[in-house]
């Protein structure tokens, strides 16, 4: 890890701690995979303390592997995790934005979601064979965005396809978010078809429902279990091509 980037914020509210992570720039310039020292640090600093943590995300997205990482460790936090989006929730930051009990996003602020991308060399086989390992990339990705938003997984799929950019206003429409902050509580006519537009002003609603285990299940799928994706690299590994990759061993998802 050449650089950290995440950062801890304690604040004292009411004699009880509460936390604040700020997620900024690339999730990790080097891949987590063969890395003991990185997740164990995270996990680490995350457990250090107690209560609500509330997470700020600007980033264009990054390393897959720490993002599931991330994302399985909000997931299992015992507080109430709020993510509030500052400006871009991109690509592998919006699988992170995923895990919070209420995700609100700035007025001005942007998510993009699309598909996993990589670069492999090698004979047709070796190509058919990192065709087929993006698909099932795609496939652990939808399992993050359906879990959360309730969305068909067609129409996930599709989004994904166009590699598809959300204002604030959208991203709360389609599910990916709750609210947005800086405004009076409030919802628009109509909502009833397009879903809820809530302004924020603090107050957390919960979306999803502890599980046996403590971690949080998103409100539309309650008690199904998903598997995230585990790759030994960004975003997967392509035989024999592996450290010809961009990044030496890694697989990008911008």
């Amino acid at each position: 890890m050449k650089r950290k980037f995440w950062n801890w914020i304690k604040n004292d509210v009411g004699g009880e701690e509460e936390r604040t992570l700020v997620l900024n720039g690339e999730i990790s310039d080097e891949t987590w995979y063969g890395d003991e020292v990185t997740p164990a640090l995270f996990a680490k600093e995350l457990n250090a303390g107690s209560g609500n943590i509330t997470v700020w995300i600007n980033s264009p997205g990054g390393d897959v592997f720490a993002a599931a990482q991330i994302y399985n460790m909000l997931m299992e936090y015992k507080g109430d995790v709020t993510v509030k989006v500052d400006a871009l929730a991109a690509s592998a930051a919006s699988v992170i934005a995923m895990a919070g009990t209420t995700v609100l996003m700035s007025p001005p602020s942007l998510m993009m979601i699309h598909n996993p991308i990589t670069v492999a060399i090698g004979d047709s086989k070796e190509m058919q064979k990192a065709g087929e390992m993006l698909n099932e990339v795609k496939e652990g990705i939808m399992n993050v965005y359906e879990i959360k938003t309730g969305m068909d997984r067609k129409k996930i799929s599709h989004l994904m396809d166009a590699e598809s950019w959300f204002n604030a206003k959208k991203a709360v429409e389609l599910g990916f978010a709750d609210g947005i902050l800086h405004g009076k509580e409030d919802t628009e006519e109509g909502d009833k078809e397009k879903g809820r537009i809530t302004t924020w002003t603090g107050r957390k609603r919960r979306t999803g429902q502890r599980t046996a285990t403590g971690g949080r299940s998103g409100t539309p799928c309650a008690g199904r279990t998903f598997s995230m994706w585990r790759m030994p690299c960004r975003w997967a590994r392509i035989p024999r091509a592996a450290t010809l990759c961009r990044t030496s061993s890694s697989i990008r998802w911008w």
